[in-house]
């Protein structure tokens, strides 16, 4: 899931359009008060902040955000016309991962967002990704389940090395397949469903941790569903 935080209206449909049209869940919010309160709720997987905002400037909810150890690490684009070396400069001290200036280009938004969203999950000094008892080494090809190899195809790995590289996010089904499959595979067929219904058998109990979330998409959870 993606918020926006932009009072302009006409700004903010577009994005949305923008971001839904290319797989995302996405929800726009004219005001920081709307916005904190959806953040009491669910929590986003990254966040696009408008500066000059009501009520509350986008730098002080920056602040927030990274004051708050459950929202720290959630990635936070600037999306404003204050466009001057300055302003930039403040931001990104202010912990903001990227800063887009208006007038800004669709493709280019989509693309830093796309970019915001690689935020790997923490390695240990092995180079694993571990997870309960699932450890997945991308170096070595490996995946192990409770102490056992597991052999998978080469897209069920790459589709396991994703979602635990975005543990804890919500991954659309449009973005699992361009990531996968590539832009031009066919979005309504049954090709994920079957690739992950086949990965949890694989897994046995820690095939629990890949969680379907209805409508939207699959995600990694640390805890059984």
């Amino acid at each position: 899931m993606i918020y926006l935080v932009e009072d302009d209206d006409s700004i903010r449909k577009l994005v949305i359009y923008a971001l839904e049209n290319q797989g995302f869940a996405a929800q726009g919010f004219e005001t920081p008060k709307s916005f904190w309160r959806a953040m009491k709720h669910q929590l986003p997987d990254l966040i696009l902040l408008d500066i000059m905002l009501p009520e509350q400037d986008g730098i002080s909810i920056l602040q927030c955000i990274r004051d708050n150890e459950k929202t720290e690490a959630i990635p936070v684009i600037m999306l404003t016309a204050k466009n001057s070396e300055y302003d930039r400069v403040q931001g990104l001290d202010a912990g903001a991962d990227d800063y887009i200036s208006k007038p800004f280009g669709m493709m280019e938004l989509v693309a830093r967002v796309r970019a915001g969203l690689r935020r790997r999950a923490p390695k240990n000094s092995s180079g694993e990704y571990r997870m309960g008892t699932l450890c997945v080494c991308p170096e070595r090809h490996e995946v192990l389940a409770e102490g056992q190899r597991i052999q998978l195809t080469y897209k069920e790995f790459m589709l396991l090395l994703l979602l635990i590289e975005n543990q804890g996010r919500v991954l659309t089904r449009e973005v699992l397949m361009d990531r996968i499959w590539g832009l031009g595979a066919e979005r309504e067929n049954r090709t994920l469903d079957v690739h992950i219904r086949t990965l949890r058998a694989k897994l046995g109990n820690a095939g629990n941790y890949i969680q379907t979330v209805r409508g939207v998409g699959y995600r990694l959870s640390g805890e059984e569903s």
